[in-house]
């Protein structure tokens, strides 16, 4: 069934960026059409404008059944663009959680045994159906806030077996969820417990056992490496990622979270993202902003952390970066699935403009998984995966917090959810 969305009181286009993440001052445009409307047919944006002009769409006139959605009082938008997630787990991790209240710091709780590996014998043991409940779970609390695509990572498995199985159940969840999923492995997430005292045996395993097969069965379309102080080095990092290109993978990467590290020997590899950046320097920031390489910024990470700090997104948009946010949803330290919460936070904490956390988390989050010809605007031909919030004005989005505005998401056309 077709579907005919109209007299948004802001349609929200993002219009007009080519096929090139948007940077400094093109992050406030928007593209906004008053009184708005769209055309979906066949799961695809068939005409985009004024309600009056799209009204009188020739298609209309050849189209069986058209579903009519009144959008008076509500902004229109892209989905959103969750570019980076951690959603194949089992359990909450709560002891983290009280251990970090009493002031223990993020590598004193792993190296009691919290933090990443600690999640490590509930996936393990997992069956592939019930990760793939929880992902799918997890998906579907995502569509009810706006969120239409979500790249979804692998990497509380930790061995061959159990991170195939993790790429497995993103497959089999993305089978039942009517958006988009880009499966990311991150075998590389921390050494396992049964290698930390043969730290280069794991990293050979991930280059020659984990990557290999993930390409063969097609079960990823990226890999990533969380480059850190106590998880894997810029030199480790480099060969895993040259092992992912040498399989026709496309590769990103955690860097800068904790501890600064050299951007340049990792964008020579041409990352699609590389994410946190916290502690990047200005030099590489100028470096970044030479590149096509988009900075993923996760501020719900720093706020559960209880941190001070927040990564730099005004001096990353000044000097001309391309600039996405995403959730970081995880049970270690971004347990949200929330898009609009990652808007307020990078308004309020990283002093980022409405429209410019906005066009990160819809336009440049599609460029950060190099689907930007597919998604992130609403422009004829785009796939129509479109969001619709109860407010009257695109700055309200960020405002609010700790409440669902949003009414309506359609996933590549799909009508999903609605309170209305």
């Amino acid at each position: 069934m077709a579907i005919l969305l109209t007299h948004a009181t802001q349609l929200l286009t993002l219009r007009g960026a080519g096929n090139s993440a948007r940077r400094g001052p093109q992050m406030r445009e928007l593209g906004i059409v008053e009184d708005g409307a769209v055309l979906v047919s066949e799961g695809r944006i068939a005409a985009v404008g004024p309600t009056a002009e799209v009204a009188r769409h020739e298609l209309l006139r050849r189209l069986g059944e058209v579903e009519e959605i009144d959008c008076r009082g509500k902004v229109v938008l892209p989905g959103f663009v969750d570019s980076h997630t951690h959603p194949v787990f089992t359990a909450p991790r709560l002891v983290d959680f009280e251990k970090r209240i009493t002031g223990a710091s993020y590598e004193e709780i792993a190296e009691a045994g919290g933090g990443i590996r600690a999640s490590l014998r509930g996936v393990r043991e997992a069956s592939t159906t019930d990760l793939a409940e929880h992902v799918l779970r997890a998906l579907r609390e995502m569509s009810a806030q706006g969120t239409t695509t979500v790249e979804a990572k692998s990497g509380y498995g930790l061995s061959l077996a159990a991170e195939l199985k993790s790429l497995e159940a993103i497959q089999e969840a993305a089978r039942q969820w009517n958006g988009t999923v880009i499966a990311t492995l991150l075998g590389a997430h921390v050494v396992p417990p049964e290698y930390r005292g043969n730290p280069d045996e794991y990293v050979r395993i991930v280059c020659e056992e984990m990557i290999p097969a993930a390409s063969q069965r097609k079960l990823a379309q990226f890999v990533d490496v969380f480059c850190e102080r106590g998880a894997f080095t810029p030199e480790q990092t480099q060969r895993i990622l040259r092992a992912a290109r040498e399989r026709g993978l496309g590769v990103r990467a955690h860097v800068c979270q904790l501890t600064p590290a050299r951007l340049a020997p990792l964008l020579e590899l041409d990352p699609a993202s590389l994410d946190h950046m916290d502690c990047v320097s200005d030099d590489d920031a100028s470096l970044l902003a030479r590149s096509d390489t988009v900075a993923t910024l996760l501020p719900a990470a720093n706020y559960f952390l209880g941190l001070s700090t927040f990564p730099p997104a005004r001096k990353l948009i000044d000097c001309g970066v391309a600039m996405a946010l995403a959730t970081d949803y995880n049970p270690g330290t971004a347990p949200t699935p929330s898009m609009p919460l990652v808007l307020s936070l990078a308004c309020t904490h990283m002093k980022m403009a409405p429209a410019e956390a906005i066009t990160a988390a819809t336009y440049n989050g599609a460029c950060a998984l190099r689907l930007e010809r597919k998604k992130g605007s609403l422009e004829v031909g785009k796939d129509a995966d479109i969001a619709v919030f109860d407010v009257a004005d695109y700055r309200e989005l960020p405002y609010w917090f700790g409440v669902n505005r949003c009414r309506t998401t359609l996933l590549g056309g799909m009508n999903v959810s609605s309170s209305d």
